[in-house]
């Protein structure tokens, strides 16, 4: 598995995201990922399945430190006691000494977010967690946290996916060597039913969805985190990472519509704020 090297952790490429599998039923989807090969897996508070993940870890036989753990901090806990807090519970849950990147899950529009960074540095300090991020962030505050805070930041977690340009996020953050992970990577679920992608699919003896996985990965400092409960999806995925592209794919994937965002919550930031 291709890594990338961020503020001292590396970072594989491919990774195994958990939203919307709450509680126990995470657990057998996580354990056949890791007995398919996956060891980067995304986790976090608001998922509601961290005992799960914990358990799949544990029932797994692999070394730790073979692992790479990320989870995060729901944006209202982002005071430092309550951090503090948030994080000891999520390690608890997840039965890990510590964590791989701990990250806020969102901004929250009254938070101090230096106070809250340095909560975040302090954990890192403390060895509790190897690397600290951020999720939701938009270019202005991505800015403040890297130029005026001067956080470690070792990953943007973003939606990314083919019907959605991240071109202004992606060149700011190629200039700082911070890579950005795609979450969202297959639109949830509509890339695997595009005509574009479906036909550039057939010409690789892929899927729709894998040439979306594939385009991703085929982007300098973009790592992926696609959810998939199916054990045949899961290793769609880890099959996407033998897919090349062509000139002529790259073409026809960046004339699709790039306007598409699907993840609206309302305490969502600008996303138009440069």
């Amino acid at each position: 598995m291709e890594t990338i090297t961020t503020q001292g952790v590396a970072m594989p490429r491919l990774g195994f995201g958990t939203f919307r599998m709450p509680g126990a039923a995470a657990q057998p989807a996580v354990e056949n990922a890791i007995a398919l090969g996956y060891r980067h897996i995304d986790t976090a508070a608001m998922y509601d399945n961290e005992s799960a993940v914990g358990a799949a870890i544990a029932a797994s036989g692999v070394n730790r430190n073979e692992f790479f753990i990320t989870t995060k901090v729901w944006h209202d806990q982002l005071a430092a006691d309550a951090l503090y807090r948030a994080f000891d519970t999520s390690l608890r849950k997840l039965g890990l000494d510590y964590v791989d990147l701990y990250m806020i899950h969102w901004p929250s529009k009254d938070m101090d977010m230096a106070a809250t960074l340095e909560a975040l540095m302090s954990l890192r300090e403390r060895r509790l967690t190897r690397a600290i991020g951020v999720c939701n962030f938009n270019l202005p505050m991505i800015r403040r946290a890297v130029e005026e805070i001067r956080a470690p930041i070792a990953s943007l977690q973003i939606e990314y996916h083919p019907f959605l340009s991240q071109a202004p996020m992606l060149a700011y953050l190629r200039e700082k060597g911070i890579p950005l992970t795609a979450y969202a990577p297959l639109a949830q679920g509509r890339a695997a039913s595009d005509p574009t992608l479906a036909f550039l699919g057939q010409k690789h003896g892929c899927s729709a969805a894998q040439m979306a996985v594939a385009w991703l990965l085929d982007q300098e400092g973009v790592i992926v985190i696609p959810k998939a409960a199916r054990p045949e999806s899961q290793q769609a995925n880890l099959d996407a990472l033998g897919i090349w592209l062509e000139n002529e794919d790259r073409t026809a994937i960046a004339a699709l519509p790039k306007d598409q965002r699907f993840v609206r919550p309302p305490f969502a930031p600008d996303w138009d704020a440069l």
